[in-house]
């Protein structure tokens, strides 16, 4: 009575027990990461950007003006966001904000709100688990889903950035992959992508891998056809609404940097062809093919016809900016470029899932609804390991699509190994096997083994940038009257977040020339520095010894005015400002 009472809760009740696991990982997660939310420890530019888009929404600033005015004032920078993710950081604000302080209202909103796209990804993950695998194999994703570290800071308190979101819709897109109904799953990849796209481009290649594996699909079998026409369909009209009801008077502009009106062009067009070779849908399999080629052409074709400049760097930024500075963003570079102890954690669980994705549709080769599910999953998973050979920072989604893949391994793998007549294989192997198909065993290597560990220097850099942007490093500043402060571009949102001073840039592209402004005149010579100081209004100078964008300063100009102020060769111009002692900061005024 017993296993059958447990099948029923695994296969009848999965829903009611993954959302009690979202909620024990809520409280779990809001306990171990109090002392964060305490001190506002938003530790991203992003989360920081994001917060004050939010705070200046509420405020009083247009719901389509997504400039951030305390940034290069009195301009602004401009932000090519949306402002999906704003809302329930506002309404979770608001609705704290009846019976707290403001400050706590935004604490307790930014500890819950990025748990909130979680519950979304669990629930796909089971779902994904119970299509592809088996109808009780939800608990062992999720087990999984819970190892993949690098996924699982998207949703921390405090992590209140887009990406979180971004994931979620990734996660429900696996999910309607595997649908049996061909309808609905169609739609719901192509409302999944729409979201995505609205909210941000950096899932657009899983977009684009998402509509090919669908069309491929059709290819294959006709009877797909429906599914074909759903997605074109929810792909088009999603955007549409979504450029409408989101976008900023800024995207409104001819930039490939979000959805503006160039991809919103092309994922009408692309859903409009997608819609038409549905509706067409000839008999023979060459020919529906053939079609498929002739459409992805002609949109590749047009795009690259109207829309060259975005074939390129879809930033649109300088040569100079891009050496200067974007080209120094760790997160933008291949994974092999980055120190092993970063590289291999997070490639671990990506390979364990692909080998994983390929075995499960080796063995369903003999079941057509099975395989149906298993090849674009398997594609997908492949899609995402390629993908970190382009930029790391695909590595939470490279690891959250490896789930189901580790997840065939793991279920086909265990009761085999738990089952042999040897005990230390049953325990041993068991445990082993769990530590390797999970990807745990690269942390554990990490930790515990003497891999790639950080030097004084990278300690000390580390130190430096946690302390500087705490609340007490920064909450002296605020006895100043409001004003301009020159400071570190990844010091600048920060500044704006935790006092009432306005700074002159953060890491935000479209705003190349102040972010050249500020590297030039930490580089140059003391007289250019005071001459951009002045050119942008800044009154107080504001630096922290050691923060990592300063290790660039001194490395390219060992003579440059900030190499020369940190070895206390202080120009006449600045004016040394007294901080509390054991401060990290240096103030001076700028006369």
């Amino acid at each position: 009575m017993q296993p059958d009472f447990l099948d029923r809760q695994l296969d009848r009740h999965w829903l009611r027990w993954t959302l009690l696991a979202w909620g024990v990982f809520v409280g779990w997660f809001l306990w171990q990461r109090w002392g964060g939310i305490y001190w506002l420890a938003l530790s991203d530019t992003d989360d920081n950007m994001r917060l004050m888009q939010v705070r200046a929404w509420l405020n009083g600033q247009g719901w389509y003006d997504l400039k951030q005015y305390r940034l290069n004032p009195p301009g602004g920078f401009n932000i090519h966001w949306s402002r999906i993710v704003d809302l329930p950081i506002a309404g979770l604000i608001l609705f704290f904000g009846l019976f707290l302080s403001p400050a706590w209202a935004e604490r307790w909103a930014v500890a819950i709100a990025p748990m909130l796209p979680f519950a979304i990804v669990m629930v796909s993950v089971a779902v994904a688990a119970r299509r592809l695998v088996s109808p009780r194999a939800w608990p062992l994703a999720l087990v999984f889903l819970f190892g993949c570290a690098a996924t699982l800071l998207m949703f921390m308190p405090t992590r209140v950035d887009h990406h979180g979101w971004q994931l979620a819709a990734l996660a429900v897109t696996v999910a309607a992959l595997a649908d049996p109904r061909a309808a609905r799953g169609g739609a719901i990849v192509g409302g999944a992508s729409a979201f995505s796209l609205t909210i941000g481009l950096e899932m657009l290649p899983y977009a684009v891998g998402a509509g090919g594996i669908l069309a491929l699909r059709w290819v294959w079998d006709r009877a797909e056809a429906p599914r074909l026409a759903a997605y074109g369909a929810a792909l088009a009209g999603g955007s549409a609404i979504g450029f409408v009801l989101f976008a900023s008077n800024a995207n409104y502009a001819m930039r490939c940097d979000a959805l503006t009106p160039i991809w919103l062009s092309a994922t009408v067009a692309g859903g409009a062809l997608l819609l038409g070779l549905a509706w067409a849908n000839p008999a023979h399999r060459g020919v529906r093919l053939v079609l498929a080629l002739v459409a992805g052409g002609v949109l590749a074709a047009g795009f690259a016809s109207l829309f060259p400049q975005c074939l390129s760097r879809p930033e649109g930024v300088s040569e100079e900016l891009a050496r200067t500075w974007l080209e120094n963003v760790r997160e933008a570079r291949p994974i092999y470029k980055h120190p092993l102890r970063t590289a291999f954690p997070i490639a671990a669980l990506p390979v364990v899932g692909l080998v994983g994705a390929v075995f499960a549709t080796w063995r369903a080769r003999s079941d057509a609804a099975r395989l149906a599910g298993w090849v674009p999953v398997a594609l997908f998973t492949a899609l995402a390991c390629a993908l970190l050979l382009w930029q790391v920072r695909v590595g939470p989604a490279a690891q959250l699509l490896a789930v189901p893949g580790a997840t065939a391994l793991g279920w086909a793998l265990f009761p085999w190994l738990l089952r042999h007549r040897l005990m230390p294989v049953r325990v041993v192997g068991t445990v082993a096997a769990f530590l390797i198909v999970s990807g745990l065993f690269a942390g554990l290597m990490i930790r515990w083994l003497p891999i790639d560990r950080p030097n004084a220097v990278q300690r000390t850099v580390a130190r430096a940038n946690q302390r500087c942007a705490t609340i007490p490093a920064m909450r002296p500043l605020d006895r100043l009257p409001a004003q301009t402060v020159f400071t570190h571009v990844d010091l600048g949102p920060r500044l704006i977040t935790l006092t009432h001073h306005s700074a002159i840039a953060g890491p935000y592209h479209r705003n190349g020339d102040a972010i050249l402004d500020v590297h030039h005149a930490f580089q140059g010579s003391a007289a250019n520095f005071h001459a951009i100081a002045k050119r942008h209004g800044a009154t107080l100078l504001l630096i922290c010894p050691n923060m990592a964008e300063t290790t660039v300063y001194r490395a390219r100009s060992r003579n440059g005015f900030y190499a020369q102020l940190v070895r206390g060769d202080v120009p006449a111009f600045l004016e040394p400002m007294p901080l509390p002692k054991g401060s990290p900061l240096r103030l001076f005024r700028i006369k």
